[in-house]
């Protein structure tokens, strides 16, 4: 069974992680507000946020499945 109490103290308690997921949930609603049919699909930051990226740099509606796979060089690290 998930320990989600101990996976947020751990993890998502995280002053960097609530600030990204602060980000993730600003871009969404400005995408939502403007109309965009975002249901059923991800926001994606043009520069991922794990890469420094922000809202300022752009985002843009992906599948999940676009959004959550990524570049990897040989030994399995994300590009």
């Amino acid at each position: 069974m998930r320990d989600y109490k101990k996976e947020y103290e751990n993890y998502q308690g995280k002053p960097e992680q609530i600030k990204n997921r602060a980000e993730r949930n600003a871009a969404r609603a400005k995408l939502k507000k403007k109309g965009a049919p975002i249901a059923g699909k991800d926001v994606a930051h043009v520069k991922a946020l794990s890469k420094g990226g922000t809202n300022k740099d752009g985002v843009k509606i992906q599948t999940a499945a676009q959004n959550r796979s990524f570049k990897r060089n040989s030994d399995g690290s994300m590009k």
